[in-house]
């Protein structure tokens, strides 16, 4: 979810000239950062950094208010509240590359942005009118009451969503392409340096927005209410004053994605035709693609793909990865929002959690440029590489490790109740600090395999299939997520009615290699297991409703009596074995 530090970091050995095709450049928007003109290279650079931060800002707002108000307001299951999370970061992830085709084949880049920017604006809106206040708000001195039905409320809280998701798109796709500004000019030690410290600026950014985010979950809803479309309004504002000062940045024309795969299935159909035969002049299976081999496309177009395809299983590994890696945040959520966050009296807001997580991101960054760059230089292209790539794999996987073993832990802790969003709730009184180093280990899988696989993806093909190298990547990371939301409902689906403690228990360790929500699921029916099959999850008191009147009095009976139900059933299984002990 967090950008990561050295993302697409360059090393800018020649590609060999006989497969590169002729580039075309729009010349008015080259050069501004070796332009001459430093005026131009900072109002560039401002612009950038302010509409990265809008637009941080309202995407990560809503993907940490997205859980609570699920559970709480909507009265989702943890589960539920964790898929629709995912699903709306990975639709996030992958509308940029579809709006950025949009612009380059039907719409163009002025109407898009135009109209990717009033999408915004308009999930912004829906979300502060209908979706994120609660009940009784207060603005100032002003009683604002949501009476808008629960079944309508769910409703354009996804139609938000989507528009969000559709407007984030179409920004980063069109306005914040970071890796192709007046890069062309420059030498390969000085767009690594720049891309280093211009990515370590994202992630100081990114901290930023989530200590905002942190005081406002901590000041109240109102202040959500007002500042996720004041927060849209500026990138608009910023965003059309690039426009108007032709600063946003114009691709160069490249090998579409469409063609690239093109290249792949041409070659398939015309080698099984052929009956897996390689001819005289065929070398490579794929050559089967080109026109004088019978296939439909150009010799040039066929070489430069190869390089892609030979990386295609490293890039499809790295799904796997992925995977997890996105749906941790919102398990790791869960079980923040599911501890104690009384720190001395001050209740600490779960957002300051994801925060922790990015540390790690400012901290090494600067250590790995300094030593892949000054220290052993001539190994950055080779064992470096794979190296980071084999410690961030493994550091994902403890990071899990550690969070099963936390759910394990946290059975040994006493309920107690904490308000959340307004809402009192029954959690557990494990500290969230306990957490801490699953949030640490996730920051450093980040840091280590990110950069290292866009150096590859950017390094290792031909010019003329970057931008398709990275937009490859681009939609692993959005399959990842939907991915994870499916193993998420199939994990769910599959353990339905629970089972043995004992088997629980080591189900839960057989496990330790798989997603966290599996384990925040695994723990939440141990506990309900152990509390005679009550349904004790705080995500499911608005379904105590009953028809006509009297829906909130019943909710507030139901909500009391599992309370008294649930810490019963500790004291008798805790306070019982110690009294046969003695």
């Amino acid at each position: 979810m967090v950008m990561s530090v050295t993302d697409f970091t360059i090393t800018d050995e020649e590609v060999a000239l006989h497969h590169s095709i002729e580039k075309e450049r729009t010349v008015r928007h080259i050069g501004y950062f070796s332009s001459p003109n430093s005026v131009k290279k900072i109002q560039v650079g401002i612009c950038l950094l302010l509409v990265e931060l809008c637009e941080r800002f309202t995407f990560f707002e809503v993907v940490c208010n997205m859980i609570p108000f699920c559970t709480i307001k909507l009265g989702y299951l943890n589960y539920q509240a964790a898929i629709l999370n995912l699903c709306f970061i990975g639709t996030s992830i992958l509308t940029p590359v579809l709006m950025g085709w949009l612009a380059d084949v039907y719409l163009g880049r002025n109407k898009l942005v135009y109209i990717c920017l009033f999408l915004h604006f308009l999930g912004t809106a829906l979300l502060s009118g209908v979706a994120f206040p609660s009940e009784d708000s207060y603005i100032g001195t002003y009683h604002v009451i949501n009476h808008i039905p629960t079944k309508e409320q769910n409703r354009l809280f996804h139609a938000a969503l989507l528009a969000i998701s559709l407007g984030t798109g179409g920004v980063r796709a069109i306005v914040c392409p970071l890796t192709a500004y007046g890069l062309q000019e420059h030498e390969s030690k000085t767009r690594m340096s720049f891309f280093n410290w211009f990515y370590w600026l994202m992630n100081l950014n990114a901290t930023v927005v989530f200590l905002g985010i942190s005081y406002i979950q901590y000041s109240g809803a109102w202040t959500l209410v007002l500042l996720i479309p004041i927060m849209s309004t500026l990138m608009a504002l910023i965003t059309l004053h690039m426009m108007y000062c032709n600063l946003i940045y114009q691709p160069e024309k490249c090998c579409s994605l469409l063609a690239t795969f093109g290249v792949f299935v041409n070659a398939l159909k015309t080698c099984c035709l052929q009956n897996f035969q390689l001819g005289r002049d065929v070398t490579n299976w794929l050559d089967h693609a080109k026109e004088k081999n019978g296939g439909c496309y150009s010799e040039l177009l066929v070489e430069d793909t190869k390089p892609f395809f030979t990386l295609l299983p490293l890039f499809i590994f790295q799904l796997i990865y992925r995977v997890c890696i996105m749906q941790i945040p919102s398990a790791y959520y869960l079980q923040t929002m599911n501890s104690n966050l009384n720190l001395d009296g001050f209740l600490l807001p779960i957002a300051v959690m994801n925060a922790i997580s990015i540390l790690p991101l400012l901290v090494l960054a600067p250590f790995m440029e300094y030593f892949s760059t000054c220290l052993f230089p001539s190994k950055r292209d080779g064992p470096f590489l794979s190296a980071c790539i084999i410690a961030g794999n493994l550091s994902a996987a403890l990071s899990v490790m550690v969070a099963g073993f936390s759910e394990i832990h946290r059975k040994h802790f006493p309920p107690l109740e904490q308000p959340v969003s307004g809402k009192v709730l029954t959690v557990s009184s494990m500290p969230c600090f306990h957490l801490v180093l699953q949030y640490v280990l996730l920051g450093v899988a980040e840091t280590l395999v990110n950069p290292a696989l866009s150096i590859i993806a950017y390094r290792f093909v031909p010019s003329t299939i970057r931008g398709t190298s990275m937009k490859f990547l681009t939609l692993l990371n959005g399959f990842g997520c939907f991915t994870g939301a499916l193993l998420v409902e199939l994990v769910y689906l599959t353990s339905e009615g629970g089972c043995p403690e004992e088997e629980e228990e080591r189900s839960k360790l057989h496990g330790l290699g798989e997603t966290a929500p599996e384990f925040q699921a695994a723990a939440q029916r141990r506990r309900s297991n152990a509390a005679g099959r009550l349904d004790l999850e705080p995500s499911r008191q608005n379904s105590g409703r009953l028809p006509g009147g009297g829906g909130r009095q019943q909710v507030a009976w139901t909500q009391s009596n599992r309370m008294e139900h649930r810490a019963a059933a500790w004291r008798k299984r805790h306070v019982g074995d110690h009294l046969d002990s003695e």
